[in-house]
C-alpha cells in the first residue's frame, strides 16, 4: 500500500502552527502543492518563512470563521488536512466560547467548503481529550467517556459532524486521534505551551519545571513523524493513480467515516518525562543534571492517564509508529537546544 502523498495539491488549515509546519515540509519534499491556511493566532510565520520561496507553496492569510476564506483556499485541492483548531484544555476551560467558534463552527466552514469543491478525502485532528472520564487503559476507538473539558467537547463534536457529513454527502472524512504529540517547531512560550517544548525551554535556562500534581499522571507521548506519518497513509489509503499520476478513489471501505488513535502505545508518566528530558540535555549543558522538578496543584480538566490500543490504525491504515518516545525526545532536545544556545 502506498504510504506518501505525492503529485497532489494539499490544503494544510492551521499550517503554521506546530504539526502544520511539519505536515508541509514532508509534502513539499514529496513534490506536492502545498496550501497553507492560518491566521496566526496560534502559528507562527517564522515555522513557515523555509517554505515562501517555494513555488509550489502558497500562504493564504485567513480565519476557518470565515466561509468565503475557507471555499477560496479549496481551488483544485485533492486533500485537506485540517489542523486548524485553538487547541489547550485549560485555555477552553478559561475561554469556552472562543474555543468552540473556532473549533465547532470553523470546522463546519471548512468541511462544508470540501464538500462543495467535491474534495474526496478529509483528514482531522482529533484529540485523545474525548476519552474523558473513561477509566479503562489503552484506550479504545469504540468506548469514549464524559469529556472533561470544553476542549474535548469540540474535538468530540468534530468526529459527529465529519460522520454526519460522510453520511449526507459521500465525502470520505478521516479523524486522527492524536495523543500528546511533540517535537521541532512545537511553541515552548506563552500560558498554554505544551509540556515538552516548555520544560525544554525552562531547564535550557536552568530554571525547574513545575508538574502539576504528584507527577504520577501519564500520557501517550507521541512525536510528530508518527503523525506525519498517519495523516498521509489516512490521505492515500485505497487510492490508485491514473495516468496524470493523480490519486484516484476505490469504493468506500470501514476505514473511512471513522477516527484512529494516533499514539506510540506506551505510558509514560511526568516524573520519567522529567528524567528522560534532563538526560537529553545534559550533554548541552552539565548544570541541568542538578535539576529537580516543582510540584504544584493538578490542573482542572486533565485526565489522569492516557494510553492508546492502536491495533485499529494499524490493521486498517496501516499505521506503525516509526519513532519511540526517548528517541523522540533526544531529537527534540537536539532541536531546542540548537536554535537556543
Amino acid at each position: 500500500m502506498e504510504s506518501q502523498i505525492k503529485n497532489s495539491r494539499i490544503l494544510v488549515t492551521g499550517g503554521a502552527g506546530f504539526i502544520g509546519s511539519n505536515l508541509c515540509e514532508k509534502l513539499l519534499l514529496q513534490d506536492n502543492e502545498v496550501i497553507c491556511l492560518d491566521n496566526f493566532s496560534t502559528g507562527h510565520r517564522s515555522n513557515i518563512e523555509r517554505f515562501l520561496g517555494d513555488q509550489r507553496f502558497m500562504l493564504i492569510n485567513g480565519d476557518i470563521r470565515d466561509r468565503n476564506t475557507c471555499s477560496r483556499a479549496m481551488d483544485g485541492i485533492d486533500f485537506v488536512l485540517h489542523h486548524a483548531a485553538l487547541g489547550s484544555v485549560p485555555r477552553s476551560v478559561a475561554d469556552p466560547m472562543t474555543s468552540t467558534d473556532v473549533n465547532v463552527t470553523g470546522f463546519v466552514n471548512i468541511l462544508f467548503a470540501a464538500k462543495e469543491s467535491k474534495v474526496k478525502r478529509f483528514i482531522y485532528a482529533s484529540s485523545s481529550s474525548v476519552y474523558g472520564d473513561q477509566p479503562i487503559l489503552p484506550k479504545v476507538e469504540n468506548q469514549i467517556g464524559k469529556p472533561l473539558s470544553p476542549y474535548a467537547i469540540t474535538k468530540w463534536s468534530n468526529e459527529v459532524i465529519a460522520m454526519n457529513f460522510s453520511e449526507l454527502y459521500g465525502i470520505e472524512t478521516v479523524g486522527l486521534r492524536y495523543f500528546n504529540v511533540f517535537g521541532p517547531w512545537q511553541d515552548p512560550n506563552g500560558p498554554y505551551a505544551a509540556v515538552i517544548p516548555k520544560w525544554i525551554l525552562l531547564m535550557l535556562k536552568g530554571e525547574k519545571p513545575v508538574i502539576h500534581g504528584d507527577g504520577n499522571n501519564s500520557r501517550d507521548f507521541t512525536y510528530i513523524d508518527n503523525v506525519v506519518s498517519a495523516n498521509q497513509l489516512a490521505a492515500v489509503m485505497n487510492a490508485e493513480l491514473n495516468a496524470e499520476q493523480k490519486p484516484t478513489f476505490q469504493q468506500h471501505g470501514s476505514v473511512y467515516n471513522n477516527v484512529f488513535n494516533i499514539a506510540c502505545g506506551k505510558r509514560t508518566d511526568l516524573n520519567q518525562l522529567f528524567y528522560f528530558i534532563r538526560e537529553g540535555l545534559i550533554q548541552f549543558e552539565s548544570r541541568i543534571q542538578e535539576l529537580e522538578p516543582v510540584y504544584g496543584l493538578h490542573r482542572e480538566g486533565d485526565i489522569p492517564h492516557s494510553l492508546a490500543d492502536i491495533s485499529k490504525a494499524k490493521q486498517e491504515i496501516g499505521y506503525q509508529p516509526v519513532v519511540g518516545v526517548k528517541e523522540g525526545l533526544k531529537k527534540t532536545c537536539e532541536w531546542f537546544a540548537s536554535r537556543t544556545m
